[in-house]
């Protein structure tokens, strides 16, 4: 069976985090999980173009010393979602 392009996704995510990829266990859980991460990954081939538009935007108008994130909300819900760079994240919360 080919190496699906979703497992490699997420086995690049955990070297990166200096971990290795949970895997399947027959139960519902995080794909990679580190000391202080638990870990969803998600891979698809084209990502909404607002999301990487206003990533792509806000991580310019930062500069090298600010953090650019993108906080989308839903209207009507309760909570936000952070969206960054992974890039960004492995610089500025280390490699986990």
């Amino acid at each position: 069976m080919p190496d699906a392009p979703w497992k490699r996704h997420e086995r690049r995510v955990a070297a990166a985090l200096g971990t290795k990829r949970v895997g399947p266990s027959g139960q519902s859980g995080p794909d990679v999980v580190t000391d202080w991460l638990a870990v969803e990954c998600k891979e698809r081939r084209v990502l909404p173009k607002w999301i990487t538009n206003a990533l792509s935007r806000i991580r310019v108008q930062a500069g090298s010393q600010r953090l650019g994130i993108v906080v989308a909300h839903e209207a009507g819900a309760r909570d936000s979602l952070v969206i960054m760079s992974f890039e960004d994240f492995r610089d500025w919360f280390g490699d986990a």
